[in-house]
């Protein structure tokens, strides 16, 4: 097994992708002092043990973290260990630079080919920061190990393969911190973490298989779920959240009503006074009149 440590402005081998702020793969064999000092992280730092056992903080909070585990620490955060060493074992640590608009707001900027309104549903997962840590996620070990090995191999299209192969991390992760976080709630709490969800993303085109996904449940036990809790179908559900919005914003804007459709998630104004009639009875030029 190779070790290497590759960092941004020193190591040519990383020069390809300047959102790669560092990407190593380290075998302690000591203890060494001051080697892991706390300190404030920069960028998002993927932290994947693959052998040894190991006590990491972020912020005042202390994880044990075993091998396939996951740790992932957001900018700002500080971020090491309270004895300022590493622990023997060997780990994998990834760092990509990002911008947060908003301060919550994920940019990976025009490397990634994740749509901007999925980088949005993505910030929202990984902005529940009290899950800094997924337990046995093999995947990730998978996906790091495939990064390593298209860096050094140097074959035809590995840039765009590596690229590839970060937006699934980003994926991956966002899935699974979804998962892990919904299992063990009562099915209120998620769903209305989901609606909030919803609500704030409407433009974005839903699947039921998305939303599913979100809640960590399979499409059949989901819609079944949605179905006995809200009285709707997951996506007539959608279907009059959207409807509502469309409503507040023909009363208190001077949005056109194309504009409405669009921001409301109907793929064009044809869709959406269809859709409109049907659920209230008129169109929204008619409805917008007698306001």
């Amino acid at each position: 097994m190779n070790y290497f440590s590759l960092i941004k402005g020193k190591s040519q081998e990383i020069s390809p992708w300047p959102h790669i702020m560092e990407f190593s793969k380290m075998k302690i064999q000591s203890v060494k002092a001051d080697s892991f000092v706390m300190e404030e992280n920069r960028g998002v730092r993927f932290m994947y043990v693959l052998d040894g056992k190991y006590y990491w903080t972020i912020e005042n909070q202390t994880f044990t973290v075993f091998p396939n585990d996951l740790v992932v620490i957001f900018p700002g955060q500080l971020f090491g260990s309270l004895t300022g060493s590493f622990e023997v074992g060997t780990f994998f640590s990834l760092r990509l630079e990002v911008d947060f608009q908003d301060q919550s707001e994920l940019r990976l900027g025009d490397w990634s080919n994740i749509t901007e309104s999925e980088q949005r549903l993505i910030s929202q997962i990984l902005s529940q920061k009290d899950q800094s840590i997924i337990p046995n996620f093999k995947l990730f070990g998978e996906l790091a190990s495939k990064v390593e090995s298209e860096m050094f191999a140097n074959e035809v299209g590995y840039k765009t393969k590596i690229n590839n192969l970060l937006d699934d991390i980003w994926i991956w992760t966002a899935r699974q911190m979804s998962k892990n976080e919904n299992q063990g709630r009562i099915f209120p709490q998620t769903f209305h973490r989901l609606d909030q969800m919803l609500r704030e993303n409407l433009a974005h085109p839903w699947t039921v298989e998305e939303m599913a996904a979100i809640i960590g449940l399979g499409t059949t036990t989901f819609t079944e779920k949605v179905k006995a809790f809200s009285g709707f179908p997951p996506l007539n559900y959608l279907i009059n959240l959207r409807i509502s919005e469309a409503i507040r914003l023909m009363k208190n804007s001077d949005k056109s009503l194309t504009d409405i459709a669009l921001d409301t998630g109907f793929y064009s104004s044809q869709h959406f006074s269809t859709t409109f009639k049907k659920l209230t009875g008129y169109t929204p030029g008619h409805f917008r009149k007698n306001k």
